[in-house]
Parts: structure tokens; C-alpha cells; sequence
């Protein structure tokens, strides 16, 4: 599993739980920089910075550079930038969020009829307000995308609500289908992700701890997926699977020990 020349990896299950690094991943993160592979960190998380995950893995000795972790809020900017010029936004997140749009130029409306886009993300102080300005602001015609779709959040006491409480909770209120979601499996992630790397789909593996995100995310954008059993999905849930992972991992040290064994292996012959 070496032959890639990018790899992608989600962060929360996959690389780290909590503050802890999984067993393995550390050592397999340096074998592959040490063979020159390009790599990208890859979170849904909208609830720290970037700069704060750059902080994080170089605690856990995983030294990068914050080009190498991509973001929903990064996709957001972009895709509001692009798609919204000048909108008024109304989002629902954390300061960390609101913090990043306000630094790239984006406006916040501060009424539901003024407003152009509902920005919905994750929100550990959710309440009924927002709620009913984000109801408002789609009676008065805004639209409407999502950071990430994520229902839950793996932590290492267990797994915790993540913005797919948000998104279900203006679905059922709106009666709309929230359809463009800016994170994991969204193309535009995917997209965003190989443009970084410079790499093509072909020669990328995605890995990561959730079928319906990660894994799913990597099959439709044409790379090679690796499931690993330390986060959110496990064996059982690939019974009757509609995506299916290129490999299923214990973990990602099973990287750096399927690359250890070839050259042990090659070394053996000469």
C-alpha cells in the first residue's frame, strides 16, 4: 500500500482519538513523508482551527505544514467566494467558524429577510434561536448549505452529536432536503483535496474511520480507499454496505507494516 504517490487521511478515528495518537500511526506518517509521498489531513471537524490541528499533530511528532490540512471551513470560503459574492450569511457554528469567514471577507446578515445563505455547522451550544432564524431566513428564500454531514463525532469516551443534529433538526422544521454540503464525501472536498496534492484520483488513497464519509467520498472521486477499525465503522457495517473499501484496516500502522514486510522481503532475495 506504498505505491500511492498522495494520500489522504481523516484525523478523529484514524490518526488520533481524543489527544492520543493511534498505536502505529505516528511511526506510519513518518515511513510514508520518508518515501516522499504527498499528504493531506483531512477533517469535518469545524469546531477548531487549522492551525490548531497543525498544532496538535506536531505534539503528537507529525510534522506538516498547514497546506496539508484541508477542512469544511476552507471549502466553505471557497464555495461561498465563488458561488455567494458579497451574500449576507447567517451561520450556525462556533467562533472558530465564524472567526475564519469573517477573516476571508465573508458578510453576516443580521435579520432572517436580509439574509442570502444559511451557513449550517456544528454547534455544541445549539438552540431554539437559531432554529427559528435559520427557519425565517428560509421562508424569506435564503439558501441553504451544511459544513459537513457528520451525525456524530468519534471521542474517546464514546461518540458525541455532530451538525447532522443541525442539519436534521432545519429539515424537519423547513421540510427541505439540505443537498449541498461542503464536506466529507462531498466532490467538492475531493476536488479541493487532489487540486492540494497534485495528484490524480488514480494514485491517491483515501483512509479514514467512516464508510458513509471517507470511504464513500474516495470511491465516487475514482481513488483507492482504506477503512480502518479504530473509529466510528467497524466490520459489521460493511455487511450490506452500498460502498465498499478498496482494503479494511486494523489501523493505518497497517500501512507502514505491509511496506515493512515487502522490504524485508526484498532484502531476504538479495
Amino acid at each position: 500500500m506504498d505505491h500511492f504517490s498522495g494520500y489522504i487521511f481523516d484525523l478523529d478515528g484514524t490518526i488520533y482519538l481524543g489527544a492520543e495518537a493511534i498505536d502505529g500511526a505516528v511511526e506510519t506518517i513518518h515511513y510514508l513523508q520518508g518515501l516522499d509521498k504527498k499528504l493531506l489531513f483531512l477533517t469535518n471537524k469545524t469546531i477548531d482551527s487549522r492551525e490548531n490541528y497543525l498544532k496538535k499533530l506536531a505534539k503528537l511528532g507529525i510534522e506538516v505544514e498547514l497546506k496539508h490540512i484541508l477542512n469544511p471551513a476552507l471549502v466553505t470560503i471557497h464555495y461561498l467566494q465563488k458561488h455567494h459574492p458579497g451574500a449576507q450569511v447567517y451561520v450556525i457554528g462556533e467562533d472558530i467558524l465564524k472567526n475564519e469567514l469573517l477573516d476571508n471577507g465573508i458578510s453576516f446578515a443580521s435579520t432572517p429577510e436580509e439574509t442570502d445563505v444559511v451557513v449550517v455547522s456544528w454547534d455544541r451550544e445549539f438552540h431554539y434561536r437559531h432554529l427559528d432564524f435559520a427557519y425565517q431566513a428560509i421562508k424569506h428564500g435564503a439558501d441553504v448549505i451544511a459544513t459537513h454531514p457528520d451525525r456524530t463525532c468519534p471521542m474517546p469516551g464514546g461518540d458525541i452529536p455532530d451538525c447532522g443534529g443541525m442539519i436534521g433538526a432545519i429539515e424537519g422544521t423547513a421540510g427541505i432536503r439540505i443537498t449541498t454540503v461542503m464536506g466529507k464525501p462531498s466532490v467538492l472536498t475531493a476536488l479541493t483535496a487532489l487540486d492540494i496534492l497534485g495528484v490524480k484520483a488514480e494514485a491517491c488513497l483515501m483512509s479514514g474511520d467512516r464508510l458513509e464519509t471517507d470511504i464513500r467520498m474516495g470511491n465516487e472521486a475514482g481513488m483507492s480507499t482504506a477503512l480502518v477499525l479504530t473509529g466510528v465503522s467497524g466490520r459489521d457495517d460493511l455487511i450490506g454496505s452500498s460502498v465498499t473499501p478498496t482494503y479494511v484496516l486494523n489501523s493505518v500502522h497497517d500501512i507502514y507494516l505491509a511496506g515493512h514486510a515487502l522490504e524485508q522481503a526484498d532484502e531476504a532475495k538479495s
